[in-house]
């Protein structure tokens, strides 16, 4: 069988541009999205070889692989009953840094339940036999070059004897109930080449006679062997095409997976999504505990401005992890009044700075905490953790294969502001309001959805058909072509869209803003998956608690329209 390759070649489209991602990345990206993965297309290939086997005689079937290959055989014959005796040669081991090997490799919710040994107890009592070779090194995507750049880094290293003899060890543990021949482990060996000890003891349970020094070195036949240059570029883009196909037929699966969701009233809705924002937080995001620390923050003055004070803020969440923020009072409030909160959440590489500090003009923001605080508004701007390049993008690659997600921190971050907010003598906690621009517009999405706190949400600059955006392509503004390899969120194609999460904060109030001029994604984007926040609530008879502002501007807040939203919802009585 052909396998995807780790080369860049093909991986890109010449009418958008063209990435240095292996193409086992490339391909990686829009299925992860659609609840799919390379490695699943990869078993499905031979899959479908063992199909066509079995059409052709009743013979013991064996499957060997070396580096990448023995990943794929190990799981295939971890799922196929089918297969008699499996040889993985150069990538048996402990799976505890996955997240520092290439992206593609990245299983959501893997070290959950899985390592290799616990992989390999699934093909027991089959004949599974390890050889430790020294098969692939990866030093990192291929380089960036040409205007080719956005591959995730990672590395492939083959498994050291010691680490791979424990993990051997773990397995015979797991299956301590069968005889333990099913297991076998070869020799330890320095040469870049499957062992011969590995393939004797291969063939010999297959009941094939095999001589090393003669059919080891199979002399050329005149038929020649697939042009694999021809062969390659026909590979990725049938995966490509089949993604763009699952894509499309998406909301089909949407609309299944929301079938349950009541909407004949208000109550009756708010009832049933329960059960999807369980869904959200528990298989998208992944549910961390939360806080163990008591909500008790600490805090100094930084900002003695004419209308208002601000402070640093630092809430303990779990042990060394805090949350962080400014808060912005205003200086005209009474004794014993408690006024409403807007939490003002800063994009990619943001700082609370950015928009609530009097003396940074940053013109995506336009100082929009300030001018809240100005108005009156209680203003809170918290630092999320989307920040230090790939700093925060190893975080992401850590959480995902413990079922978590950068999100499900920040979800908790969020919670415990919040309840240190109620705190405060001068809050209102029935008007707690979001509002955030790009990064924090993925956040007002995403957060608000699960924390009920929140009475309202505003998103800005950012939402759009979220699933075109991460899986299509043939559009310029899709995440497959960008170095934000951080996007993609397990199977979320198949369960929410930027219209489906809408409607987890319905039926409370919620806004779009959006810049004609937005390089996010285009006018049309938006306004397609917006009709569909819109009809949700207007069938369900509160219409007007939604609305979307167009402006004629850029990737930043207008603070025209939203400002009216907030004060509109806020503000009365």
């Amino acid at each position: 069988p052909t396998l995807i390759d780790i080369d860049d070649e093909y991986s890109g489209n010449p009418e958008v541009r063209f990435t240095n991602q292996p193409h086992r990345e490339y391909i990686y990206r829009a299925a992860f999205e659609l609840g799919r993965h390379i490695i699943g297309y990869e078993v499905q290939k031979i899959r479908s070889l063992i199909d066509y086997i079995e059409t052709q005689g009743d013979w013991p079937i064996g499957v060997v692989g070396g580096g990448e290959a023995g990943l794929v055989a190990m799981y295939t014959s971890a799922i196929d009953t089918r297969i008699d005796v499996t040889c993985v040669s150069g990538y048996f081991g402990p799976r505890e840094r996955v997240w520092s090997e290439p992206i593609y490799r990245n299983v959501w919710g893997l070290l959950d339940e899985f390592g290799d040994a616990e992989i390999a107890s699934l093909i027991a009592p089959r004949t599974l036999i390890i050889d430790p070779a020294k098969l692939l090194e990866v030093d990192g995507p291929p380089e960036a070059r040409d205007g080719r750049r956005g591959a995730a880094p990672g590395v492939v290293r083959s498994p050291e004897y010691d680490d791979v003899e424990r993990e051997f060890a773990r397995a015979n543990e797991l299956t301590a109930g069968l005889n333990g021949d099913w297991i076998h482990l070869a020799a330890e060996s320095d040469r870049m080449m499957i062992s011969e000890e590995a393939l004797l003891r291969f063939f010999e349970t297959l009941s094939i006679s095999f001589d090393i020094d003669h059919d080891w070195n199979p002399k050329p036949t005149e038929t020649p062997l697939p042009d694999i240059n021809a062969v390659m570029p026909r590979q990725v883009n049938e995966l490509v095409e089949w993604n763009m196909h699952l894509m499309r037929e998406s909301p089909k699966r949407r609309v299944e997976f929301w079938k349950d969701a009541d909407a004949s009233s208000v109550d009756s809705w708010e009832a049933s999504t329960e059960k999807y924002k369980d869904y959200l937080w528990d298989e998208v995001f992944g549910r961390f505990p939360e806080a163990i620390e008591p909500a008790e923050a600490r805090t100094r003055l930084v900002y003695d401005e004419p209308a208002y004070r601000g402070y640093e803020v630092v809430i303990p969440v779990w042990g060394d992890v805090f949350a962080y923020g400014l808060l912005l009072v205003p200086k005209d409030m009474e004794d014993g009044e408690r006024r409403p909160v807007v939490v003002c959440q800063h994009g990619l590489e943001g700082r609370p700075q950015f928009l609530a500090d009097p003396n940074v003009d940053n013109k995506s923001y336009n100082q929009y905490g300030c001018r809240l605080a100005e108005k009156g508004y209680i203003v809170y701007a918290p630092q999320n953790p989307y920040i230090g390049g790939d700093d925060f993008r190893v975080l992401q690659r850590k959480a995902n294969p413990l079922k978590k997600s950068l999100f499900g921190v920040i979800v908790r971050q969020h919670e415990q502001t919040l309840n240190w907010l109620k705190m405060q003598s001068f809050v209102d906690p029935e008007r707690m309001a979001f509002y955030g621009l790009s990064y924090g517009g993925k956040t007002a999405m995403r957060v608000p959805t699960l924390l009920d706190d929140y009475c309202l949400s505003i998103c800005s600059a950012d939402y759009n058909e979220w699933i075109w955006k991460n899986c299509s392509y043939d559009s310029k503004y899709s995440y497959i072509f960008t170095g934000e390899y951080e996007m993609f969120e397990w199977n979320l194609a198949n369960t929410f869209n930027y219209a489906e999460l809408s409607w987890l904060i319905c039926p409370r109030p919620f806004m779009v803003e959006r810049g004609h001029h937005d390089g996010v994604a285009p006018d049309e984007w938006v306004g397609y998956e917006y009709a569909r926040t819109q009809r949700r609530y207007d069938l369900l008879g509160i219409g007007d608690r939604t609305e979307i502002e167009w402006f004629n501007g850029p990737h930043t807040i207008n603070g025209v329209g939203t400002f009216q939203f907030l004060d509109r919802w806020l503000l009365k009585e």
